[in-house]
């Protein structure tokens, strides 16, 4: 293998075309230029340059790997700037796994402060609604942690959780949304047995943790949620509440943006709760870019 500095000195020695020169313009001694070289010619295995009077001329070959070294400079010296740039976080790509309230209530403003900070950055989302669904590692990933495993990363398989850094970001309860002329719509708060005779309208078609807390808090306080009719997401759910359909059971973080019409209140029952995780890649700590993802993540869900 080449030493690419010794292509550096050689360049400099045929552009000045004296060994002096060289030594000058690189801030070397005249002697540590011939050294260099010399050097090169045994890695190469060929004559770079010949006595011509009392100074050098590069040969044939001298000039060819002079011109091919200029190219090879050029693009090494791209690949320190790219390196330096991933470091820095100014390029690369940071991939986020996340889920829909905490993308609807929290991902366009931290997404947009990292497009202010770094310009170049590209940045991958990928929503997730259940453990296992996400192909690859994320940098950085929001979940809801499961409640039978709250205390573990729940990561999948073998040596997962080792390769994440794990913090709690957020606990919240839940809310019922319900049509603005509704017997409830004018309480502050709610227990999920005074639900247990409405119509439901379910909001989870991914059957995932959030929907979960909510079938096993109904059970607890002694009944089964009547869904009459399956809404694929929590915006589609608050237009069915609008029109009258039925009521709409949710955590807080996704209750945003409620259309006309509907009221949300708060509900009581200590067992529906969810926490909101954020586990990041330990190998991606350092990286600029992902450490201010993280902070602006724990600063949105604190506010």
């Amino acid at each position: 293998m080449v030493d690419p500095h010794r292509l550096t000195v050689f360049r400099a020695v045929v552009q000045t075309g004296s060994i002096n020169r060289a030594a000058t313009r690189l801030g070397y001694t005249a002697s540590a230029v011939s050294q260099h070289v010399s050097a090169l010619q045994r890695e190469t295995g060929l004559t770079l340059v010949e006595r011509r009077g009392r100074g050098i001329v590069p040969t044939a070959a001298g000039v060819a790997v002079a011109e091919r070294a200029a190219r090879v400079l050029d693009h090494l010296a791209d690949f320190d700037g790219v390196v330096d740039d991933l470091r820095t976080g100014r390029t690369g790509t940071v991939r986020i796994g996340t889920f829909s309230s905490a993308n609807r209530a929290w991902l366009p403003q931290v997404v947009a402060a990292l497009a202010r900070e770094f310009p170049q950055l590209r940045l991958e989302l990928t929503m997730i609604e259940l453990r296992g669904q996400l192909t690859g590692d994320p940098d950085i990933e929001l979940y809801v942690a499961e409640s039978v495993r709250a205390d573990r990363d729940p990561s999948a398989g073998e040596g997962v959780a080792d390769a994440y850094d794990l913090e709690e970001l957020r606990g919240e309860g839940y809310v019922v949304v319900v049509p603005a002329g509704h017997a409830l719509a004018g309480r502050t708060e709610v227990g999920l047995a005074e639900l247990a005779d409405e119509p439901w309208i379910d909001n989870d078609h991914s059957r995932g943790p959030c929907r979960e807390i909510v079938m096993a808090s109904a059970a607890t306080a002694g009944f089964a949620p009547r869904f009459r009719i399956q809404a694929p997401d929590y915006t589609s759910a608050f237009d069915y509440v609008a029109t009258g359909v039925g009521v709409t059971v949710l955590p807080r973080l996704g209750a945003i943006a409620l259309p006309p019409g509907t009221v949300m209140i708060p509900i009581t029952d200590a067992a529906a709760r969810r926490r909101i995780m954020m586990r990041v890649k330990r190998t991606m700590r350092t990286n600029p870019a992902v450490h201010r993802a993280s902070e602006l993540l724990r600063a949105a869900s604190a506010a």
